[in-house]
């Protein structure tokens, strides 16, 4: 992380020249980052003690602090945020995404991810054209940019209020797929700023281009990886083969002219989901220990730098036109979720209500709206002007939306807790760790790494665990609560399981009709039934 920031530091001299002229730039650049760590660290504690966002807390910590009271000179670098910290935020969100998960609301996700971003955008430019008096090219950019969502900030309300399943994957899919549906849009509002001309068929072949291009380099890159994780056992080896994929997807995906952040996400899918699978679990858990640091470092030091970048005075001049701003983009939102997700009860099952407020009131805005700003052309008409807007409106949007949502959220009820559910939890943990655990150990049995008679006394007593846990499990659903209670827990545990069941069904039918073993007719009958059978599911 510190050799990143002293590359943007020194973006535009060579290392060797400056540490020549100024010797104590390096020291400062040190002294910097040091400063900025215990900040972090304070903020750490101080928003745990007030229950708020951590990364609220380094926002309002960076427009505290002031660029001339630190020791060397940081900022905010688009370059550095595009090509470094987005890779490593969109890889760390996709291998910890479920497939199987993504895979039952990929339908929500495509259609809000889609349509709705396009939609949102141009009614969000529309409103900010009449409303700022702006150049149209000019409104379209910032409507592009004003329609990503910040996941951190949603994620973090919805670890400290229980929320459903679905409607968790539905936030996180969307804003994994809509950085990138911005980031081709954005691309084609530069080529026609630059050109002064485009088409509709132009358009159209650009984002295939962008889109497909950017999904077959990702499975390409990422089934390559996998061939190379068989080969590979060894944690800190496998943890720079995934650095490297993940920072050379997205740098492959810029030469050939395809969506790289498609790219990664795709490549960080297929390793999340199957490249782990051939690992050891000693391996998998030092894996998403080091990419869950990666991800919490990057946002550490983007949010608190983008505090640092805007000067407090500014901020308050430029309020009635970021409020301006977040009343258009929100009804571009609301303009978009409702109608949309009213169409989806047609072909997939529908969305509660209360869970479609969420998605409206968690339309916060974050870092990557910014590094978007800075990235525009300096020819732009009133590109100063531009990113003194995005950035006003990012830090109001994240502060008074991200500070209530969690708020919003609770007061929706939109999960009940339950002392049964949590001590079924508790025992599906047992039994998931004990087998983890007996899986390590015969692995540790065949490579000659255990003896056999310690082997089967470590293999026994986590047999046993696994033993009582089930037999708990058993109990619990046999046990008679009420018979309504009863039969509510059984079809909510069902119906989940069921999901699970009929999306691997679906599978291997779709699996079987590309290898030839099955007719498309009779297999397209089936997945119908499952289909239905899916919607007919409660929600999780």
């Amino acid at each position: 992380m510190t050799s990143y920031l002293i590359a943007e530091n020194l973006a535009d001299s060579n290392l060797e020249s400056t540490l020549s002229t100024n010797p104590n730039a390096f020291a400062g650049l040190v002294s910097t980052l040091i400063i900025l760590l215990l900040v972090a660290t304070a903020v750490a504690l101080i928003t745990r003690w007030l229950k708020i966002s951590y990364v609220i807390g380094l926002v309002l910590a960076g427009l505290v602090i002031s660029k001339q009271a630190l020791p060397e000179s940081i900022g905010l670098n688009p370059d550095v945020i595009l090509n470094l910290f987005l890779p490593i935020l969109i890889f760390e969100a996709a291998i910890n995404t479920e497939i199987s998960r993504l895979r039952s609301t990929i339908k929500p996700i495509t259609l809000l991810a889609g349509p709705g971003v396009v939609l949102s955008a141009a009614i969000t430019a529309a409103l900010l054209k009449y409303g700022l008096n702006l150049e149209w090219l000019t409104a379209c950019a910032i409507g592009v940019i004003l329609t990503i969502t910040d996941t951190v900030s949603v994620i973090a309300a919805f670890r400290t209020v229980p929320v459903p399943g679905r409607l968790a994957t539905i936030v996180e899919g969307e804003s994994l797929l809509n950085d990138g549906v911005a980031l081709v849009l954005l691309s084609l509002i530069s080529t026609i700023h630059t050109q002064g001309s485009f088409s509709v068929g132009q358009g159209i072949e650009q984002l295939l281009i962008a889109f497909v291009g950017g999904g077959i380099l990702g499975l390409g890159l990422g089934y390559l990886c996998l061939s190379l994780f068989k080969y590979l056992d060894d944690a800190l080896s496998t943890i720079l083969l995934t650095v490297a994929v993940s920072l050379g997807t997205f740098q492959i995906g810029q030469l050939l002219g395809v969506s790289s952040a498609i790219a990664v996400l795709i490549a960080g899918l297929v390793i999340g989901n199957l490249g782990f699978r051939q690992t050891s679990a000693t391996t998998k858990v030092t894996l998403l220990n080091f990419w869950e640091y990666a991800g919490f470092g990057v946002n550490t030091f983007i949010f608190l730098l983008v505090g640092i970048e805007v000067e407090p005075l500014i901020l308050l001049r430029t309020i009635p036109a970021a409020l301006l701003a977040i009343v258009a983009y929100q009804i571009g939102r609301i303009c978009v979720i409702y109608p949309l997700l009213y169409l989806l009860h047609f072909f997939d099952r529908p969305l509660p209500l209360r869970w479609q407020h969420v998605l409206i009131v968690g339309n916060v805005k974050g870092s990557l709206s910014m590094a978007l700003a800075l990235s525009l052309p300096l020819t732009l008409p009133g590109r100063t002007d531009v990113i003194t807007l995005v950035f006003s409106t990012v830090l109001v949007s994240f502060i008074g939306q991200g500070l209530s949502l969690s708020w919003f959220v609770k007061r929706l009820k939109l999960s009940k807790h339950s002392a049964v559910k949590q001590r079924i939890e508790t025992l599906q943990l047992n039994l998931i760790a004990s087998k983890a655990a007996q899986q390590e150990l015969k692995n540790l049995l065949q490579s000659g790494s255990l003896p056999k008679s310690l082997y089967e006394e470590l293999f026994a007593s986590y047999q046993a665990r696994i033993a009582t846990s089930e037999r708990e499990l058993r109990d619990l659903y046999n046990q008679r609560i009420s018979e309504k209670q009863k039969k509510t827990q059984e079809r909510n545990y069902l119906d989940g399981l069921r999901r699970r069941l009929y999306l691997a069904e679906k599978g291997a039918i779709n699996d079987a009709v590309r290898k030839g073993l099955l007719s498309d007719d009779l297999a397209q009958s089936q997945i119908k039934e499952l289909n239905e059978k899916l919607l007919s599911l409660k929600d999780d």
